[in-house]
């Protein structure tokens, strides 16, 4: 029974990431191009029809169509299958992790608002305001809540509240004191200004500890992948990279993986603490 249980949540929660990941789709779009979410309904890009409700189905609505739109037979990029399934899995992932319910619907909402960052992106070289600013307010609403759940009382909310207040003013110090400096030693911009608000973002939702554990891991990360780029000759050296990726990266990997990481270090370097 408990095992028939699990499998039938965890088909549930997949299937609600991919539903997710497909309104993702959506945001990905639209936010750049100024557009709603709402209005127009779905509707293909080329022939502007609009998408009926079995079309429209995550992942299986593609793979239906064959990859087409079914009226113009324009091809359907692959990215909005994978997009959505990623999605899914990420909500796979939170939902074994965690088994407290507040902390599993936050770290949805915090892995969707990363990955609609990181693929705009990826497309655009921009961090739209309107994503980052309501990301950290989310983030501190979160926190407030944990608060709530922890201790039932005010105390505990402003406390929690203070961690991801001080979490996103570093953030956002941090990340405006690394593009000065960089500015400085490369001669050119060395990072947008939407990277220092998505790092207040993060630190809004993490705290200060995971957030300098997801800067440590975006820089490591980030300096692996450019310099394996401009190996390979996909990246000239002056070529300006998104860095938003990196950091969503290395936030998600300090939501899965921060405490075993922070108590490996610590017990590596600091073995007396």
């Amino acid at each position: 029974m408990d095992l028939l249980y699990s499998g039938l949540a965890s088909l549930f929660v997949f299937m609600f990431g991919i539903c997710i990941g497909s309104f993702l789709n959506v945001v990905i779009y639209r936010i750049p191009a100024g557009l709603s979410l709402l209005f127009p309904p779905s509707r293909c890009p080329k022939c502007l029809h609009r998408l009926s409700k079995h079309d429209n189905v995550p992942v299986f609505g593609w793979l239906w169509l064959r990859g087409r739109c079914r009226y113009c037979k324009t091809p359907i990029p692959v990215r909005y299958p994978i997009i959505e399934a990623t999605t899914g899995m990420l909500f796979l992932l939170v939902f074994w992790s965690f088994n407290l319910p507040l902390p599993a619907i936050g770290f949805w909402a915090f892995l969707s608002w990363l990955l609609a960052l990181s693929l705009i992106d990826l497309d655009t070289m921009t961090l739209p305001n309107s994503l980052t600013k309501s990301g950290l307010a989310a983030g501190l609403v979160f926190q407030a809540a944990l608060g709530w759940t922890e201790t039932s009382s005010v105390s505990g909310v402003a406390n929690r509240l203070m961690v991801g207040i001080l979490g996103a003013v570093i953030g956002v110090w941090l990340f405006d004191l690394i593009t000065l400096l960089g500015s400085i030693a490369f001669g050119q911009t060395a990072m947008g200004g939407g990277d220092a608000k998505l790092a207040g973002m993060i630190g809004a939702w993490l705290g200060w500890k995971y957030l300098l554990l997801t800067g440590f891991l975006a820089c490591a990360i980030g300096a692996f992948a450019g310099g394996g780029a401009m190996a390979i000759g996909l990246l000239d050296r002056r070529q300006p990279m998104p860095f938003g990726p990196f950091l969503a990266i290395g936030a998600a990997l300090a939501v899965f993986f921060g405490d075993a990481i922070i108590s490996t270090y610590v017990h590596t370097f600091f073995p007396t603490l």
